[in-house]
């Protein structure tokens, strides 16, 4: 191997070509672990800081990631996209969508990103029920499978997880996303958006930990089923 390939090898074991985009809103209990455990694996983490009144902003940069600000709440959707380009205008080859909640785990996100370079994947969409790990409860699973249902009849896709916040979006895949859902039902658009590329894309079997804390960020039912409702008819 020539001194070259090396090094370009080493950018990409340290995932340097990578940046975590994390909407933020009112997370500054848990947003400094988060960032902390991200870091080893990814190097460049931003935050989108979306009107949050804690100072979640002021404790993401602490523990070391990006900020961008945004001066009022916007929503999740809007954060993305804001964060989206933020990362292309850094030269990111891949963007790895995390929670800020610490729903997601880090070795699953690693290992999203090796599979997406070693099959060639533009989009790794992460499914908590390719296997059994994950454990919803009877309300969430309802939800969950409604989602699945009405995004695979109005997308290209076939998933087990559409609303899974844990995804690896290559770049050209990443460039054709414009978000204009600024609230939850961005979780279908862009599965929508990233169905329509044409580019090829997988599941991995990930754990989403429902903890005390992230369950009561959650949404009720009957506002789930209201945006899928919503995304239908637009």
């Amino acid at each position: 191997m020539t001194f070259e390939a090396a090094s370009r090898a080493g950018v990409r074991a340290d995932n340097r070509d990578v940046w975590v985009v994390i909407p933020l809103y009112n997370e500054a209990t848990v947003i400094a672990e988060v960032v902390g455990g991200l870091h080893p694996d990814f190097p460049n983490v931003v935050c989108i800081d979306d009107g949050s009144r804690d100072g979640s902003g002021a404790v993401a940069r602490g523990a070391g990631a990006r900020v961008v600000s945004h001066p009022i709440n916007l929503g999740q959707g809007a954060a993305l996209q804001t964060g989206f380009e933020y990362a292309l205008e850094h030269g990111a080859g891949y963007v790895v969508t995390f929670d800020a909640d610490g729903q997601h785990r880090v070795q699953d996100a690693a290992a999203m990103v090796e599979r997406a370079r070693a099959d060639d994947l533009a989009i790794v969409f992460g499914s908590r029920f390719l296997d059994d790990r994950t454990k919803p409860g009877l309300l969430k699973r309802i939800v969950l499978k409604t989602a699945v249902l009405v995004t695979n009849w109005t997308t290209r896709t076939r998933l087990t997880d559409a609303h899974n916040g844990l995804r690896v979006i290559r770049e050209d895949a990443l460039r054709r996303i414009k978000l204009k859902q600024d609230r939850m039902a961005h979780g279908t658009e862009i599965v929508q958006q990233l169905g329509r590329t044409g580019l090829p894309y997988a599941e991995q079997p990930v754990e989403v930990l429902y903890t005390d804390y992230s369950k009561s960020k959650g949404q009720s039912l009957l506002n789930s089923i209201n945006i899928l409702i919503e995304l239908i008819i637009r």
